[in-house]
């Protein structure tokens, strides 16, 4: 195709042969048909062709692309299962993302980081559903008061107030589960999904630990502003304050305001979740109180005894420039844990995935593939 300065240049196109006039969509002969008939020298593309095998070739083609179709219906139909609710877990108000499928081979538990607010993973989950074939259901569990009304009055939970909130979901939600439970977690929610490990090992079947926060890291500036930040009640009070104030805008101002901020990468998902669970008070004063136990227990190195007496049940996904989960970590559970399966994400994405659609498409793949090799395995 060419372009030039004078109108019977500005485009040329190859002549249509027989046999290319057969395979060309419907919509690729109109235009065609349309670009050539002012030209006699032209041959002219007609979609009224009586050839049997170009009858054949076009209705082949339109039936990949109704299938095509069909599957992109299929699709959006699955995203539509994404079912929010709520319910008390040892007193405390829980919110829940789910996806149920009808005959679930497993079950797939959410974990996910700081802030855990399970709605800014939805469109990960979906994706997770849909490469699992619908063959698992998924539950992803929010940690406490990291929700959009303050239901715990204003108290704070700490790093192992929300490990036993999970285990005793798993206790209350999950008992009547027959299928294997499959952990998945995200930064500190890595973390927690070991500790519910090592509480449940016999209802999980594998745990995979996404960009995971197991340990403190040292070398890192940012981690630690963050942990002066947390550890200062009054740093702590006047940044959820200065956060919550954004709680005073309107929906649409604050989202507009979210989205300039943040950037046109991010999600309408996660400008949404933003919106809705970041500018509460309660909310913010819980993600640094969280964050500020994190940074104690974290202190100390991995239990790698625990984890080489499980490295089978283990899988987990690095990023190339995360301070949270550096590869000196990756290092680190290659030597004390060599049959952990490790992996390294170099497409670009960032220790926040699930903010973009296309970190939430990816690292569903990644852990969809994971999920599938480990059944495989386990059915060998």
């Amino acid at each position: 195709m060419r372009y030039g300065h004078h109108h019977h240049h500005l485009l040329r196109l190859p002549l249509v042969t027989p046999s290319l006039r057969c395979s060309l969509p419907p919509i690729g002969g109109s235009i065609l048909q349309t670009l050539y008939s002012s030209s006699a020298s032209r041959c002219i593309f007609v979609l009224a062709l009586s050839s049997p095998t170009c009858s054949r070739r076009r209705y082949r083609l339109n039936r990949v692309i109704a299938d095509m179709e069909s599957e992109k219906e299929l699709m959006n139909e699955a995203k539509r299962t994404v079912t929010p609710r709520l319910c008390r877990v040892s007193g405390s108000m829980t919110e829940v993302v789910e996806i149920q499928a009808e005959s679930p081979k497993f079950h797939v538990l959410f974990i996910p980081g700081n802030p855990g607010v399970v709605s800014f993973y939805n469109d990960f989950l979906e994706s997770l559903h849909q490469f699992l074939d619908g063959n698992a259901s998924i539950t992803a569990v929010g940690q406490i008061s990291h929700t959009s009304k303050d239901w715990e009055s204003g108290k704070l939970f700490s790093l192992q107030d929300q490990i036993d909130h999970k285990v005793e979901f798993i206790r209350q939600e999950l008992e009547s589960v027959k299928v294997p439970i499959i952990l998945v977690g995200h930064s500190i929610g890595s973390y927690i999904s070991l500790e519910i490990l090592r509480k449940c090992s016999e209802k999980v079947l594998y745990c995979i630990g996404l960009y995971p926060f197991l340990t403190l890291n040292q070398q890192s500036t940012k981690q630690s502003l963050i942990g002066k930040l947390a550890a200062s009640s009054l740093l702590s009070a006047t940044a959820s304050f200065l956060v919550a104030s954004l709680g005073l805008l309107p929906m649409s101002a604050a989202r507009r305001l979210v989205s300039y901020s943040l950037g046109a990468s991010w999600s309408d998902t996660a400008v949404q979740a933003t919106c809705t669970h970041l500018r509460q008070y309660h909310t913010m004063r819980n993600v640094l109180y969280m964050a500020m136990t994190e940074f104690r227990e974290l202190a100390a190195e991995p239990d790698w005894e625990f984890m080489r007496e499980n490295q089978s049940k283990l899988a987990f996904l690095f990023g190339i420039d995360d301070h949270w989960g550096p590869l000196q970590l990756f290092e680190e559970i290659s030597k004390h844990a060599p049959g952990t399966c490790l992996s390294i994400e170099r497409e670009g994405h960032t220790h926040g995935f699930c903010c973009t659609v296309a970190g939430s498409v990816w690292v569903a793949q990644h852990v969809a593939t994971r999920i599938k090799t480990r059944l495989h395995q386990k059915c060998l």
